[in-house]
């Protein structure tokens, strides 16, 4: 018997000719004080971003392509990271492709091991999809895959975030619940909200020590 199933057995045995404690979680507790009238929602999720310095725009599926152009060109960002296996990603290679952005667009398609220098120190900017937003805290959810690996959004100083409207929801409970995590949970889910920040011992607030400098997030309003 190996050690794993030795501390299993011994777990179980201490179960024998014990009581289950009563199932009663309030989800209430969790959910109640966190709802929001439907035509809120976006609203409150775009105050708490912009109070801790994220940037919202609200937009189309049609349009929000021209606006991310726009947006890395006011800061005169000339290269972007983004995904060519997902649907926004080929969106957006067709509209640079159309409009002679001259915009280079590059994919993490390597072993993190092989282009690190050039993912930490030369990729100014990213795009990633979401799963969704959360109203009560003003807050990102992105499920990392191997098409949109997780230091995507962590990594360079600009993480441009499509979000569909339609998938903001009140709270973390109802938003777990309405896309049936339990029936798949992925390896690692990250909540963004807002730009990475730190403060040292005197309280100076810092942005972009530990990730992104800024955080564009695009909602999509018919999405």
């Amino acid at each position: 018997m190996s050690a794993k199933d030795r501390i299993l057995a011994k777990l179980r045995g201490s179960l024998v000719g014990t009581t289950p404690v009563a199932d009663d979680y309030d989800a209430g507790l969790l959910t109640e004080p966190w709802r929001y009238a439907a035509d809120d929602r976006i609203a409150r999720l775009r105050s708490m971003l912009e109070a801790v310095h994220g940037e919202t725009q609200l937009t189309t599926q049609a349009d929000w392509p021209q606006r991310a152009l726009e947006a890395l060109a006011a800061r005169n960002i000339g290269e972007l990271l983004v995904s060519p296996d997902t649907a926004h990603g080929q969106q957006l290679a067709a509209h640079v492709a159309a409009s002679a952005a001259g915009l280079r667009l590059k994919a993490y398609d390597q072993p993190v091991e092989a282009w690190k220098e050039e993912l930490f120190f030369r990729t100014p900017a990213s795009l990633t999809g979401t799963l969704g937003g959360i109203a009560a805290t003003g807050s990102l959810v992105l499920w990392p895959t191997p098409q949109e690996p997780r230091l995507m959004s962590l990594v360079p100083p600009l993480h441009i975030a499509l979000l569909k409207a339609s998938e903001v929801r009140d709270n973390l409970y109802e938003l777990m619940h309405a896309q049936h995590w339990a029936s798949g949970m992925p390896t690692n889910a990250l909540l963004v909200s807002g730009p990475s920040k730190t403060a040292d011992i005197q309280q100076t607030l810092a942005y972009g020590a530990h990730g992104p400098k800024e955080l564009l997030v695009l909602i999509l309003e018919d999405a």
